[in-house]
């Protein structure tokens, strides 16, 4: 019977085919995600932790424990738990199918097509030649031929998604070696599945070679009619559904039968149902249809279904079956053998393309991801009776063992160079305030650009003061290739010069990409004195803070803008994004090489004449940074700029002529006095330059932190966004206590309190801290031997205020 009558009854609900399902399946999960969560630390591939968890389960290890394989996986289950991991198989090859980029093969043509060739002809011929004597020595009663074939077929394939991957935790998806990568793996993995037909067809044909070519036939055939036929009618789906709009239910349905349909066809033709499969997604463009059929399918297909195949695979994989070591020994040594040889042809290739050596051995370490690929192709061949129990299960082992190795061993040739060029202007303060200023622009969602590009536009870029912007979208890296393939398209495929891919499009993160670019776009089109370029970077949130900075380094930002972890609402709150997003902003603001900001957005970007902007100034490097921004403000006609300047009741005392010169002294410090001669410096030049009514400058002598906030609630008018210093590694009494109910440290004691729901203000907030080292006129902060200068330099940072006490 399939179901029971319940525990009430006494009757054992393992005994019956679907509450045994069941608990496999959950057995399975839980199984699968437990080792991922285990290996996360070695940031290895979902496909690693699957095959480790269905091996865990299987008879090496859970299945040595007396009646567990009778009870939880016995033989009559097995059909079912067969059919439903095939099933998902079938449906996971097809979004494998639909992810496949053509693009990405034609940008690379020729040198892609030659290191593919030249890794995967190499391997095979060594797979091939070895097979023979291992064959013979492992006295498996298989049919020879076909062993042969499977085993050269093991060695010379890789794992596309694996590799993007791969390649996209070590930084690599937007290089050279990464396209490179991608494009031969992309070949690589078409080529699999023509080999596969015609391995399997010669496995099928017991001695009958027509019969095979008949298979091999039948499956050009397929792919033809694919092609000719079936993707014609997808696309003139794809033309009836309109942009932006769901996908029709109908489509969707006859779609998703189609999958069904072609893997039936391919598997009467004798090849496989996973061949049809495949051939059906690649006539379904990547685009937004092809994401809607994904999104259907993905999550139940990869977290519930997929797994069941890996504990197929474990359960076949017995590592107590394998009796002759050294048929062991020979077989590891040609499966490492066969490894090596992509690295040699990687070489190889790349000096006669005039590539550097390292680049070309990276490029043969890719190739030897392996990855489901592997894995199903193992699983036929033991299914097919091809191969032998104890060479089954070496090669599943191998398979793991090389593809773990292949992140460290890059890592090891793929030495990241390190930046010595070192860029004079790291912040926003510089001796000429006309100098360009470079921008480095994070976006994590459309929603965020409107402010920024605000923003941006209140910082009043001109001709003569130049902004040149990096737009960087921040991407998660997840297990969808095709948000990996949007980094890998090179600097010059996108209007000028944007490190951007349009086109068809990736579905909904190829749409955000684009309605992110094209809105910069157009301020970069009517805005004068603004140059942006676009860039994409993908990676785990985990390390997203280390792209932030690189791409600073490598651009000489002088400012990261940084949006808010939390986005305004419509009835004025302040809504969590993603819980990681504060994370990167903490990250980055701790290892930053040049000025950081954090835009807190409520409207910013919302038309208006003109804009009322304030600073609220108590001192120090990141103050005197936000008056640098605020400076630049001022010049724009359509911004009144206040400062409000907070005083310390003793520091206004003793330059009154009060007897208390020395109480300062004593409390504040000779570094806090040099510290407030900087400052006076500074707001002397920014009086000096915007006096005469273009901005305001008002002082307030408080006492503590209550004070402080007393004054800043009493601020007048409505205000469209204040400007703060974040205060970092500086105690004022001036905002003592603030920071014990702080709720965002990052922010400061006065950004937090601007940012805090609670204190009732509608403007938005930008608070700032200057980068490491600080701009030239902190020299007189700074150890002796740190700074370098030119004597005008010194002279302008040295020369004493007038009223100054010394």
């Amino acid at each position: 019977m399939s179901s029971s009558f319940g525990v009430w009854k006494g009757e054992n609900p393992l005994v019956f085919s679907i509450p045994l399902f069941l608990f496999q399946v959950i057995l399975v999960v839980i199984s699968t995600r437990i080792t991922a969560f285990l290996l996360r630390p070695l940031r290895q591939h979902r496909y690693i932790s699957d095959v480790i968890g269905g091996f865990v389960l299987g008879p090496s290890i859970m299945g040595r424990i007396p009646d567990f394989n009778v009870m939880i996986f016995p033989l009559r289950s097995l059909i079912i738990l067969d059919t439903m991991s095939h099933l998902g198989l079938v449906y996971f090859i097809f979004t494998v199918g639909v992810e496949v980029e053509k693009n990405v093969i034609k940008r690379k043509g020729a040198k892609a097509l030659a290191f593919a060739a030249g890794c995967m002809v190499p391997s095979f011929a060594i797979g091939s030649l070895s097979g023979i004597f291992i064959h013979r020595r492992l006295q498996e009663a298989t049919n020879e031929a076909a062993f042969i074939t499977f085993l050269g077929f093991t060695l010379s394939i890789n794992s596309f998604s694996v590799l993007a991957r791969v390649l996209a935790e070590q930084k690599l998806v937007g290089s050279e070696i990464g396209r490179l990568a991608l494009s031969s793996a992309m070949l690589s993995d078409i080529c699999a599945w023509i080999l596969l037909a015609f391995s399997i067809g010669l496995a099928q044909s017991d001695g009958d070679l027509l019969s095979s070519l008949w298979t091999v036939l039948s499956g050009i055939t397929l792919l033809l009619f694919s092609y000719a036929v079936l993707k014609p009618g997808v696309l003139w789906v794809q033309r009836r559904t309109p942009e932006g709009e769901d996908l029709d239910e109908i489509y969707a349905c006859v779609l998703l039968v189609g999958v069904m349909v072609w893997a039936f066809i391919a598997d009467a033709l004798g090849t496989h149902a996973i061949f049809g499969a495949f051939v059906f997604g690649l006539s379904v463009p990547n685009g937004p249809l092809g994401e809607a059929l994904i999104e259907k399918v993905e999550d139940f297909v990869a977290g519930i279904l997929m797994p069941l195949f890996f504990v197929i695979s474990g359960l076949r994989t017995d590592v107590y079956s394998i009796k002759d070591p050294g048929s062991t020994v020979l077989l590891i040594i040609v499966v490492l053998a066969g490894a090596a040889s992509k690295v040699a042809s990687g070489a190889f290739l790349a000096a006669t393309y005039r590539m550097p050596l390292h680049e070309g051995m990276s490029l043969g370490i890719l190739m030897n991801t392996k990855g489901l690929v592997d894995v199903i192709i193992l699983n036929i061949g033991r299914s097919k009776m091809i191969l032998g129990n104890q060479s089954f299960t070496i090669l599943v082992v191998m398979s793991v063992v090389v593809t773990t190795l292949v992140s460290p061993l890059l890592k090891a040739v793929v030495r990241p160079s390190k930046r010595l060029v070192f860029y004079k202007r790291r912040t926003i303060w510089w001796p000429n305030p006309d100098s360009e200023l470079r921008l480095l622009t994070c976006v994590h969602v459309p929603r965020q650009v409107p402010g920024l590009i605000a923003l941006l536009d209140i910082s009043h870029p001109t001709k003569r003061s130049p902004i040149f912007v990096y737009a960087l979208h921040l991407i998660e890296l997840t297990g969808r290739t095709s948000a990996i393939l949007l980094n890998a398209t090179p600097a010059d495929a996108s209007p000028s010069g944007n490190q951007h891919a349009h086109g068809h499009g990736h579905g909904r993160i190829q749409a955000q990409s684009d309605h992110i670019f094209h809105a910069f776009e157009s301020y970069d089109q009517y805005a004068g004195g603004v140059s942006i370029q676009f860039l994409t970077a993908i990676s785990p949130y985990a390390t997203m803070h280390e792209d932030v900075i690189s791409a600073a380094e490598d651009r000489h930002a002088a400012l990261i803008l940084l949006p808010f972890h939390k986005h305004h609402t419509v009835d004025g709150g302040m809504r969590p994004n993603h819980p990681a997003c504060r994370a990167i902003n903490q990250s980055v603001l701790s290892a930053a090489p040049c000025s950081v900001g954090i835009l807190i957005d409520r409207g910013l970007g919302s038309h208006r004449a003109t804009r009322r902007i304030t600073l609220f100034f108590f001192g120090g490097p990141d103050d005197r940074e936000a008056l640098a921004l605020a400076s630049r403000m001022a010049g724009h006609p359509a911004i009144n700029v206040t400062v409000l300047r907070f005083v310390h009741a003793a520091r206004a005392h003793s330059q009154s002529g009060s007897p208390k010169t020395e109480r300062v002294v004593t409390v504040a410090g000779e570094d806090e006095e040099r510290d407030w001669r900087i400052d006076e410096e500074c707001v002397g030049e920014f009086r000096e330059r915007w006096g005469g009514g273009i901005a305001e400058y008002e002082e307030r002598v408080v006492s503590n932190a209550e004070e402080t906030v007393a004054v800043i609630r009493g601020v007048d008018g409505i205000q469209d966004m204040y400007v703060v210093g974040r205060g970092h590694g500086k105690e004022s009494p001036l905002t003592a206590g603030l920071t014990d109910w702080s709720e965002c440290p990052e922010l400061g004691p006065i950004g937090d309190l601007l940012a805090s729901p609670d204190f009732g203000t509608t403007a938005s907030v930008l608070v700032l801290q200057q980068g490491k080292g600080g701009a030239p006129a902190d020299a007189m902060m700074e150890p002796k031997g740190r700074v370098y200068m030119n004597k005008a330099d010194h002279h302008r940072a040295s020369k004493q205020i007038p009223g100054t006490r010394v």
